[in-house]
């Protein structure tokens, strides 16, 4: 059944269409997309289909009783309202609690938050969460998404995936991450140039369709070429006083030129010289570093060492809170560790990019913001200037001009990736550098770190990114250490759900020691609240571990009694078996642990 159609539909933005004369339709159980350049008309069309937007001109029809649910960008929270009573819609304690449905959503998404604050007292990233939460307990036949992943750690992105996998509501979803596109759409719609093209399958599926369709357009081009060419050259033979030509040939040549296509504005990064590294670029030797500094808040390290060698491309992983960005300030000489040394080579020319924009002068200029960095730089055998570059970034004629305050997230962030790359760095500390960024500035991002020799440290939640550009992963898993990941991401994902990857806060909570025998235990001292809730998420966390090591249980039995009769196959499954029970135990264990530390706070 069509669940919306759009009947040539266009709409504007003060002067710039963002889209023209756009025809299309979503169908129940359709998994869409959608991809383009920020400021493309992403958000405009999807607001559009969720009829929260008015088209200038066109018509949009929706199946007649049908649930639309919506994740804006921006949530419009009451500022006195409580998370409990923004997620659970009145819901008595007794009904959602017994839903296990809902109890995942929070589980997950909600596992570290008090359900009874306030919205005013949540972070950026706790009120993202909560208004996912709000939207997925509902029930919809359309669920339409705008950056559902922003502030979601690799974890929560990977369950996120698999539970929208599961639902059997349509899903349209606008997302810059491409590695959950790939997880839950099977077609994929591209903004671009006012109009709508359609794709079938996700992001790895768009990219070979798309690059078909550009080599089919290209060949028909060159022949295009070709052709004109030959018009040319025939207009031009001839003796001089031959001043008429047919009429017919004059017109094609004409039609040729004319269909020349307009230049498209495409983002360029320009690759860099580097400077020199010595053999020395980090060494850590015995570090101990807390997040809050010398001795407050979670331990981040703890006599850790390590060292970061001139050409590594390190990927540095952990949930929230646990201490990478802390990581990165340690590198950047931003912060001091508590005790141990950090060894910095003598020839390390650093650019950090933090999380925050604020580093830029609202009051200043793109132009100027650039020009303070450097005002011409030599790329091969040319000499370019800043407004140049600026162009080719995509700030073109007054677009210089802007004032910083007055640009978007993605352009600020585009701003502040020139100037880092301008200086000529040697050692890149990237703290999430995929924020705001559309798809086509981040495979650009890629091209240029591909060919860059220098040192990269990477923080980032965007997978497809971080195994796009680092050759190893590093993990903060709670323990004090940087550990070596060789299966990467995956196997980070698998050291998570088997319970060996904490918040520095939470693990610094779990290793307190136990109460004497013979006394009530007791909450560890200082525990507060949010280390409660901490605790309490880890809790979930191993009960849903539990649960599919149970599953796994029960598979595994009923394929050990269809092979009764395969003594080679029954002995494997025995086997497999008895290694889910050792797992099992241990995670139950731990379970019973926690709940104990738990029960007496």
């Amino acid at each position: 059944m069509n669940l919306v159609n759009l009947e040539s539909v266009s709409h504007a933005f003060g002067p710039k269409p963002l889209l023209a004369d756009v025809s299309l339709g979503i169908e129940e159980g359709d998994r869409i997309g959608v991809v383009g350049r920020n400021g493309g008309g992403k958000t405009t069309l999807i607001s559009i289909i969720a009829g929260n937007l008015r088209p200038d001109s066109g018509r949009v029809t929706h199946t007649r009783g049908m649930r639309v649910g919506t994740l804006a960008q921006r949530d419009d929270f009451d500022p006195e309202a409580t998370v409990g009573e923004l997620v659970l819609h009145g819901r008595a304690e007794h009904e959602w609690a017994g839903d296990a449905g809902i109890r995942e959503v929070l589980a997950n998404l909600l596992g570290d938050v008090d359900l009874t604050s306030p919205a005013a007292a949540l972070s950026g990233g706790e009120r993202r969460r909560t208004a996912l939460a709000r939207l997925l307990i509902g029930e919809h036949d359309l669920l339409i998404l705008d950056e559902p992943t922003n502030h979601l750690d690799i974890e929560a992105i990977a369950w996120l995936a698999g539970h929208l996998a599961r639902r059997k509501s349509a899903l349209l979803v606008v997302t810059h991450d491409r590695w959950f596109l790939d997880a839950v759409s099977t077609r994929t719609w591209e903004v671009v140039d006012a109009s709508v093209e359609r794709y079938e399958g996700g992001y790895a599926a768009y990219v070979l369709a798309k690059a078909e369709r550009a080599r089919v357009a290209q060949a028909t081009e060159d022949r295009r070429q070709n052709l004109m060419r030959k018009e040319i050259a025939w207009l031009r033979r001839g003796p001089p006083a031959r001043t008429s030509k047919p009429k017919f040939r004059i017109n094609a040549a004409e039609a040729l030129i004319a269909d020349e296509p307009p230049a498209r504005e495409t983002v360029e990064l320009l690759k860099f010289a580097s400077a020199r590294l010595g053999r020395t670029v980090y060494d850590l030797e015995g570090v101990t570093l807390h997040a809050g500094g010398p001795g407050a808040g979670p331990l981040v390290l703890d006599d850790c060492t390590y060292q970061f060698g001139p050409g590594d491309r390190v990927g540095l992983i952990g949930v929230n809170g646990s201490g990478k960005s802390s990581v990165l300030r340690l590198l950047s000489g931003t912060v001091t560790p508590d005790s141990g040394r950090l060894v910095r080579g003598k020839t390390v020319k650093l650019a950090h990019l933090s999380q925050e924009l604020a580093e830029l002068d609202p009051s200043r200029r793109v132009l100027e913001t650039v020009e303070e960095v450097r005002k011409y730089i030599q790329v091969g055998k040319k000499e370019w200037s800043a407004s140049q570059l600026l162009e080719r970034l995509g700030f073109k004629g007054e677009a210089q001009w802007k004032v910083v305050g007055d640009l978007s997230g993605g352009e600020r962030r585009r701003l502040q990736l020139l100037r880092l790359i301008m200086d000529e760095p040697n050692v890149l500390l990237l703290d999430e550098p995929t924020n705001d960024l559309d798809i086509e500035t981040l495979t650009e991002l890629e091209d240029l770190l591909d060919g860059w020799p220098g040192t990269l440290v990477v923080v980032s939640h965007d997978r497809y990114f971080l195994e796009r550009v680092a050759d190893r992963c590093v993990a903060l898993l709670g323990d004090g250490r940087l550990s070596m990941l060789p299966g990467g991401v995956e196997e980070y994902l698998e050291r998570r759900a088997a319970g060996a990857a904490l918040s520095a806060r939470a693990a610094a909570t779990a290793a307190a020691p136990p109460a004497p025998t013979g006394q009530e235990p007791q909450a560890p001292a200082g525990l507060s609240a949010k280390e409660l809730r901490e605790l309490q998420k880890e809790l979930n966390r191993l009960e849903r571990q539990v649960d599919r090591l149970s599953e796994r249980e029960a598979r595994l039995h009923a394929e050990m009694a269809e092979a009764a009769s395969d003594f080679e196959r029954l002995g494997k499954l025995d086997a497999e078996l008895r290694e889910v029970g050792v797992q099992k135990e241990a995670v139950e264990a731990e379970w019973m642990e926690l709940a104990e530390r738990l029960d007496a706070s």
